[in-house]
């Protein structure tokens, strides 16, 4: 049995946690303290002049039509993405794990899209998909499909889908990999002799032993897509056509940026941090009774 530490001085414990208390009070705990401040208040476009208005800047949200549908385009946008990037990364996780001959590069190229910036991705697919000179376009033209995102907000927001989905596999890929490597081999063999196949191995043996790290993939995909991939929606439809692509994050910037409602933005904000913080307690309450620690 390990005896407790004890700190013969004892400012040393706060001297130790101070640098990490002053980054969370400079980069979280200050802004979002200004931000429910200013979305109290209602500013001019200068910021010459300030009123304080209360709760007015929430109640305007919820009677925006525009806002509403940011919200449900959000939620669809969100499930997607953290749906598709976890599947995607699972199975490659799965397939690398099982190959012996030139794993290491295997492994190294589906890592890489982890290292480009969202800014180069969206700009990348968004010439993949261009409606005239895209390679991408040309296929789907083949198979009888009229892609045009310029035009059509469906094929819009599957463009930003894919684009979010392709940069974020590379992270998931990175934790499940480790994970399934976790998992004793003697399982597998044991299972082997029995007469399981790689498949019922996998979904009876190797998948719910990484439930923990399936788990803490969720909850971050939920958040990569809600704040993340704003630069990718920016540098490919700057939230359209007709607004189609616009979540709450680019909102966000698009009304206090580009509109200057600076106490309008505060509080879409606001509610988008008490949205996440929300969303991840769920997960924590409800999706955590199925994980197998």
């Amino acid at each position: 049995m390990s005896s407790p530490v004890v700190f013969k001085n004892k400012w040393l414990p706060f001297f130790l946690i101070a640098p990490q208390l002053l980054i969370t009070f400079v980069f979280f705990i200050w802004p979002a303290g200004q931000a429910i401040y200013q979305s109290s208040l209602l500013e001019d476009a200068f910021g010459m002049s300030q009123e304080f208005v209360g709760f007015e800047n929430f109640m305007n949200l919820f009677h925006d039509p525009n806002y509403l549908d940011a919200f449900f385009t959000t939620l669809q946008f969100s499930i997607s993405v953290a749906v598709l990037a976890l599947v995607c990364a699972l199975i490659l996780s799965a397939l690398a794990e099982q190959i012996i001959r030139g794993s290491l590069a295997y492994r190294t190229f589906l890592i890489w899209p982890y290292a480009v910036a969202p800014a180069v991705a969206g700009s990348l697919w968004l010439f993949l998909f261009d409606p005239t000179i895209g390679v991408f376009t040309d296929m789907l033209h083949f198979l009888g499909v009229d892609w045009n995102p310029k035009l059509n907000g469906s094929h819009a927001m599957w463009m930003v889908i894919i684009t979010s989905t392709w940069k974020q596999i590379s992270y998931n890929f990175l934790f499940f990999l480790a994970a399934l490597q976790s998992v004793p081999k003697s399982l597998h063999e044991a299972a082997a002799i029995d007469g399981s196949g790689p498949i019922k191995r996998f979904l009876t043996i190797s998948f719910p032993l990484i439930s923990p790290t399936s788990f803490f993939l969720l909850v971050v995909n939920f958040v990569y897509a809600f704040f993340d991939t704003f630069a990718i929606i920016h540098a490919m439809t700057q939230g359209g056509p007709s607004n189609s692509t616009s979540t709450l994050v680019y909102k966000v910037f698009n009304d206090g940026f580009i509109g200057l409602d600076l106490g309008g933005s505060a509080a879409q904000s606001v509610i988008l941090m008490i949205l996440v913080a929300l969303l991840t307690v769920i997960q924590f309450k409800y999706v955590e009774k199925k994980v197998a620690y």
